[in-house]
């Protein structure tokens, strides 16, 4: 008998984004599933980075972007009537391609600015806080004598590693990685690699990546995006040996992109 099938927590339901009068994605409709990881792939400029930007309404923060259609979380849609986009986004986390702790500020305030900002910090818990969060990004036995530090002053990859903590630390439901490796040396990026692994126990994770190799070791599901498109997608390593498109074997095989 097989496995039964995740649930979706995220169904994106024909989405479509612009930039002013350039759409960028033509109608996608994807399910994203609980506790997995899901790739997305495609050559520069395909709407990776769009899509998942759409997911927690970041894209809307851009001058002259939108968005149509329907992102479901939980069955209900982000975009109805009275959604508040700052609590969707506690709810709906992202970590971007450059580490950016805040520069003025120590790894453990680093840590609890999500909170602070959001006027939830409990002070009683905030040392709990702090290293459940900085366990949860597998930093905390290398920065936990020096809580005080500058959070800048951190190596690239702990940086990251700093910026995910900062996500957990508010307890979200869903990881948006945005290439969280690309900056990185190969051994900070098997790092984050392995924290990747870990966190899908908890969190239904999605993460943009240039990279076939790292979606081929990270993620259970890959989807393939081209021009706006949502191409293909299925389990990884059916996408990887035997995808259904000629554009989607072309692009893994190298022959674009």
């Amino acid at each position: 008998m097989s496995a039964p099938k995740p649930p979706a927590r995220i169904q994106t339901r024909a989405l479509r984004a612009w930039f002013s009068d350039k759409e960028a994605l033509h109608g996608i409709d994807l399910d994203l599933n609980d506790r997995q990881v899901t790739a997305i792939i495609g050559p520069s400029g395909c709407g990776k980075s769009t899509f998942i930007r759409c997911l927690n309404r970041m894209h809307e923060l851009v001058r002259g972007a939108r968005a149509e259609g329907s992102v479901l979380l939980d069955g209900v849609d982000v975009y109805a009537p009275g959604i508040d986009p700052v609590l969707l986004r506690r709810k709906v986390g992202m970590v971007f391609q450059k580490p950016n702790p805040f520069p003025t500020m120590t790894i453990r305030e680093n840590v609890l600015s999500g909170l602070r900002l959001t006027g939830r910090l409990d002070r009683s818990r905030a040392d709990e806080i702090v290293e459940r969060s900085l366990r949860g990004a597998a930093l905390w036995e290398e920065v936990k004598d020096q809580l005080g530090k500058n959070g800048a002053s951190l190596s690239g990859g702990q940086q990251q590693r700093l910026c995910i903590a900062r996500s957990l630390a508010v307890e979200p439901e869903v990881l948006l990685m945005d290439e969280p490796a690309s900056a990185l040396d190969p051994i900070a990026t098997a790092r984050i690699e392995d924290l990747i692994h870990e966190l899908k126990e908890h969190y239904t994770i999605v993460i943009v990546t240039h990279s076939m190799q790292q979606a081929a070791r990270v993620s259970d599901r890959t989807a393939f995006f081209l021009m706006g498109d949502l191409v293909e997608v299925g389990d990884t390593a059916t996408v990887f040996t035997s995808p259904t498109d000629q554009r989607t074997e072309d692009y893994i095989t190298g022959k674009f992109g």
